[in-house]
C-alpha cells in the first residue's frame, strides 16, 4: 500500500469509526518532519516548536472531516503548520515593544549550536518569511515545488521566485561569512 493509500485508509478510520488509534498512526509518522520543519521556522526554538506541532495535530484532528483528498494528507498538515506558525508570528507582535534583549538573557536556556549552524540560522533571518517557508519546505522537507504551492496556497511562478531569491539571499550572506563559494 503506497503513503497517500495508507494515509487515506487511517483517514476513513479517524472521521468513520472515531478511531483515534488511526490517527495516532498518522501523528507517528509526521511528527518528526512536521518538528523538523518547524524548529527551523522558529529559528532552533524547541519549546516553541514542540506547541505549534501539538497545536497542528489537534487543528487536524479537530478538522479531519474537511480533508477532502484533493492533495496528500502531508501537504493538508503542513499547510495547517504553516498557518499555526504565522497565527503564533502575528500575535506575538503586539508584544514587540518589550526590551526583547533583556528578555532573552533572562530567560534563556543554553543550547549549544556550531557555527554552521547558527550562521544558517542568522542567514535564514536575513529572508522574508514566504522565502524562508519554501527554502524549508524545499530542502528540509524535500518536497517538491508543487507541494509547496498547495501548502502556501501560491502560484508555482511565486513559489520558485522565493526559492531562487531564498537561495541567492543565503549564499551571499554565507559566502560574506567566509564559506567557499
Amino acid at each position: 500500500m503506497n503513503n497517500k493509500a495508507e494515509d487515506l485508509l487511517w483517514i476513513a478510520q479517524v472521521v468513520v469509526r472515531d478511531d483515534r488509534r488511526a490517527f495516532d498512526r498518522l501523528v507517528c509518522k509526521y511528527q518528526s518532519p512536521l518538528r523538523r520543519f518547524l524548529l527551523n521556522l522558529t529559528l532552533g526554538d524547541s519549546a516553541l516548536s514542540d506547541d505549534l506541532a501539538q497545536e497542528t495535530f489537534i487543528k487536524a484532528y479537530l478538522n479531519i472531516r474537511s480533508f477532502q483528498g484533493v492533495s496528500a494528507f502531508s501537504t493538508w498538515l503542513y499547510r495547517i503548520a504553516y498557518n499555526t506558525y504565522y497565527d503564533s508570528v502575528r500575535s506575538n507582535k503586539r508584544y514587540e515593544d518589550l526590551n526583547e534583549p533583556e528578555i532573552d538573557k533572562k530567560t534563556s536556556v543554553s543550547i549549544e549550536f556550531s557555527a554552521e549552524k547558527s550562521d544558517i540560522y542568522t542567514a535564514l533571518q536575513l529572508l522574508r518569511k514566504e522565502e524562508k517557508a519554501a527554502i524549508l519546505l524545499c530542502y528540509m522537507e524535500e518536497m517538491t515545488h508543487n507541494e509547496i504551492a498547495g501548502i502556501m496556497k501560491l502560484p508555482l511562478g511565486t513559489v520558485k521566485t522565493h526559492i531562487l531569491k531564498g537561495k541567492e539571499k543565503i549564499s551571499n550572506f554565507l559566502i560574506h561569512q567566509g564559506y567557499g563559494k
